[in-house]
């Protein structure tokens, strides 16, 4: 079996890697189009012929491309299973890419998985696989692992695999916040190039992934909705908002159902990512002013004109989906009448978090370590700047994100 050589997130594969040969559970991985899902189980397919599974046990199937553009019922995927696994023994490693495209499929797969000895891999239009039908029918018989764009130091890495030529770090930073980890994107110089690249996939997302799903009626309202939220990431966020918003500025009316339903839609194919509200004192989340992150944040920068970095809302945005891609469940911390950037937890363990690009100016300092005065328990607290020199103070933790991002960092949440 020849496969070109692929730059290995090793992040997701040691998510993936303890099951590998566990035919008992389906392995699901999901995020938003492009982000590297195929490439991802291209690498696990690697990693078992190196290990020594016979080539022949490793079945690959993109239900996308041409030879499979047939399978169209849960018959004919069968079929087509049945055809390549023929012959083989041991533990088989089955494959299936845009799963989606077969209406039905999870009898199939479900089907294939009681034979024991059969170890399934799926990847699929998000839209479809977190849309609950996984959840119904094969409960408790699948993992999923989430997947994002690049990380900042995934971004470095791929640097160095690709032959770029070396950059100062902060010159990197500054083109991953603008143009995003989109990993195909890396293969563009030219900036016009990358946006342009960019604004298909968010194309290809609606055409593929949100159209194909449920039919939007009126795609100029949808449209505005979606650059309303991608416009106003990481701002407190809510219906109302939004509806006025859409009257008063754009003169467009639009049921809170309709609109509702357009977000959940957004968040589905993952172009956001919710960040809800939570209260510390009540240990309970909070309904209303939640926030919206970016998957990745080239969708911003190829869906505007203005290239001006707006660090606050950036630097948040990628400590958001890092933490996540860690792991962690995030929200928004209200401590009293007091905002926190972020309440990170890890099973029973708590971490707070605050986010600027620099607190030289005492004013911004002091805003930044306000929350904190209000705490009284002993979890961690951070704060994330771009400064050079961090400052110590409080028993806060004060780091540098960018070289926090670039070492993969973890919190100590001990």
């Amino acid at each position: 079996m020849m496969m070109e050589r692929l730059y290995r997130r090793e992040r997701y594969l040691e998510h993936i890697r303890p099951f590998y040969a566990d035919a008992g559970l389906i392995k699901v991985v999901t995020g938003i189009r492009r982000c590297g899902k195929s490439s991802l189980l291209r690498t696990v397919a690697e990693e078992l012929v190196e290990g020594g599974v016979p080539s022949s046990n490793v079945v690959e199937m993109n239900l996308d491309r041409r030879e499979f553009r047939h399978v169209t019922t849960p018959d004919l995927l069968d079929a087509a299973i049945e055809e390549r696994l023929r012959g083989t023994q041991g533990m088989r490693y089955l494959f299936i890419d845009e799963v989606q495209n077969v209406k039905g499929y999870e009898t199939v797969v479900n089907a294939w998985r009681e034979e024991g000895d059969v170890s399934i891999f799926l990847t699929g239009s998000n839209s479809y696989l977190l849309s609950g039908e996984l959840a119904t029918k094969l409960t408790g018989r699948y993992v999923e692992i989430g997947m994002f764009t690049l990380s900042f130091s995934e971004y470095l890495g791929m640097r160095g695999f690709l032959g770029k030529p070396e950059a100062p770090r902060a010159q990197c930073f500054r083109e991953w916040l603008t143009y995003g980890g989109f990993p195909k994107s890396l293969d563009y110089d030219d900036p016009a190039a990358r946006d342009q690249y960019v604004d298909d996939v968010i194309g290809q997302i609606f055409e593929k992934d949100i159209t194909a799903r449920r039919r939007v009626t009126n795609r100029d309202t949808f449209e505005r909705v979606q650059t309303y939220l991608i416009n106003n990431y990481a701002s407190p966020t809510n219906l109302a908002g939004i509806i006025d918003y859409m009257e008063h500025t754009q003169g467009v009316r639009i049921k809170r159902e309709t609109l509702a339903g357009y977000v959940r839609l957004l968040e589905n194919a993952r172009i956001l990512c919710k960040c809800p509200r939570f209260d510390l004192r009540s240990r309970r989340s909070l309904r209303g002013g939640e926030k919206y992150y970016l998957a990745d944040l080239g969708i911003y920068h190829a869906r505007n004109a203005d290239t001006r970095l707006s660090y606050g809302p950036m630097l948040e945005n990628v400590l958001y989906t890092h933490l996540l891609s860690k792991g962690y469940k995030v929200s928004v911390g209200r401590i009293g009448s007091l905002e926190c950037d972020f309440i990170v937890r890890r099973d029973d363990q708590y971490a707070y978090i605050q986010v600027s690009m620099s607190v030289e100016d005492p004013q911004v300092e002091e805003r930044e370590y306000r929350p904190f005065s209000k705490l009284r328990d002993g979890y961690p607290r951070y704060l994330f700047t771009l400064d050079p020199l961090p400052l110590q103070r409080d028993g806060v933790r004060h780091l540098n994100l960018m070289d926090f991002l670039a070492a993969d960092g973890d919190l100590d949440l001990g």
